[in-house]
C-alpha cells in the first residue's frame, strides 16, 4: 500500500521590481517605436524594428501590478511556486509569470450560531467572534482548496468541540463553566483553532464567545431553576444576617443587665426575632397580658 504524505508549502521572497521604472520604460518603447515608422516608411529594417519596439514596450507593460498595504501578490511560472511579493506600490515581474494576490489583513469572524451539547447534555446555543489573518501566503493559497471556508470550518468545528467539555453555569465544584469563566474558555478556545487551522497557514489573534444561550426548548425551565437558586440564596442570606442580628441584641441585653433570661425565655425570644426578621410580610404586634409560663 503506497502511503501519500502532504508536502508542507513555505512562503519566501519572490524576485520582482520597482513597477514605476519599468512603466517609463514600458510607455517609452510602446509610443516611441511606432513614431519611427512614419518617418522611414521606406527603410523596411527600420519600420521593422519600430513596431517591434512598441511590441516589446506592451509586453513589458503587460507585467505590471500594484499592491496595496497589507497585501501580498504569489508569483507562479507554469504553476511552479516562486515566492511572493509582499513590497507595496507598483510592482513588476516578467509577463509570462502568474500573479495570485492575497489579503494578508486582520479578518473578523462571527460564527453563525450553533447548538450543541454541554458537558451535562444540556442543549445550548452558542456562536464565537474569531479574529484571524494569514501569516504564511503560499500554505493559505497552496495547501488548502480555499482557506477561507476551511477557516469557517473548523472555527465551527472547534467551537462545537470546546463546548462540549464544559457544562454551561452548573460545573462540579472548581469546574468551569462556559457563563461563568469567559476569559478562560475563550483561552481553550484560541488554543483549539489555533491547532487546526495552522496547516492553512493562518494565525488566530483572538476567540471569544459571541452567543452563549440555552436552546428555547429548556430555556423555560432553565429560567425556573436559575430564579430558585436566586430566592435560595437570597434566603440564606437573609437567615445568616438574622442569626447575628439576634445574637448581638442577646449579647447587649447580657451585658447591660437590662433583662434577665432564662433559657426558655431566650428560646421564645430568638424564635420571635427571627419570625420577624426572616418574614416575607410585616410582623403584626401582638399585646400579650400574660406571663411566658402562665
Amino acid at each position: 500500500m503506497t502511503v501519500t504524505t502532504h508536502s508542507k508549502s513555505v512562503e519566501r521572497p519572490a524576485n520582482t521590481a520597482n513597477g514605476v521604472l519599468m512603466l517609463l520604460v514600458g510607455l517609452v518603447l510602446t509610443f516611441g517605436g511606432p513614431l519611427v515608422v512614419p518617418l522611414n516608411i521606406d527603410n523596411v529594417a527600420l519600420v521593422v524594428g519600430g513596431i517591434a519596439t512598441g511590441v516589446i514596450g506592451l509586453f513589458l507593460l503587460c507585467g505590471l501590478y500594484s499592491l496595496q498595504p497589507n497585501e501580498g501578490s504569489a508569483i507562479l511560472l507554469f504553476g511552479d511556486y516562486r515566492g511572493t511579493d509582499r513590497k507595496t506600490g507598483l510592482r513588476w515581474v516578467l509577463p509570462w509569470y502568474t500573479r495570485k494576490k492575497i489579503s494578508l489583513r486582520v479578518r473578523n469572524l462571527t460564527s453563525d450560531k450553533l447548538k450543541v451539547n454541554d458537558k451535562k447534555g444540556n442543549p445550548i446555543e452558542i456562536a464565537a467572534n474569531v479574529v484571524w489573518r494569514v501569516e504564511d501566503s503560499a500554505q493559505a493559497l497552496f495547501d488548502v482548496d480555499d482557506f477561507q471556508q476551511f477557516v469557517n470550518i473548523q472555527v465551527d468545528t472547534g467551537l462545537r468541540d470546546m463546548a462540549s467539555h464544559y457544562a454551561y453555569d452548573h460545573g462540579e465544584e472548581h469546574e468551569l463553566t462556559l457563563r461563568a469563566d469567559a476569559e478562560d474558555v475563550a483561552a481553550r478556545l484560541r488554543e483549539e483553532l489555533v491547532g487546526r487551522v495552522k496547516v492553512a497557514g493562518v494565525v488566530i489573534d483572538e476567540a471569544r464567545i459571541a452567543h452563549l444561550a440555552y436552546a428555547p426548548e429548556i430555556a423555560s425551565a432553565m429560567l425556573k431553576r436559575q430564579q430558585a437558586e436566586a430566592v435560595l440564596a437570597a434566603r440564606q442570606l437573609i437567615v445568616r444576617g438574622a442569626v447575628g442580628m439576634v445574637e448581638s441584641a442577646l449579647n447587649d441585653l447580657g451585658e447591660r443587665g437590662v433583662v434577665e433570661l432564662d433559657e426558655d425565655r431566650k428560646a421564645a425570644m430568638v424564635s420571635n426575632l427571627l419570625v420577624v426578621l426572616c418574614a416575607d410580610r410585616e410582623a403584626q404586634p401582638v399585646v400579650n397580658t400574660g406571663t411566658l409560663y402562665g
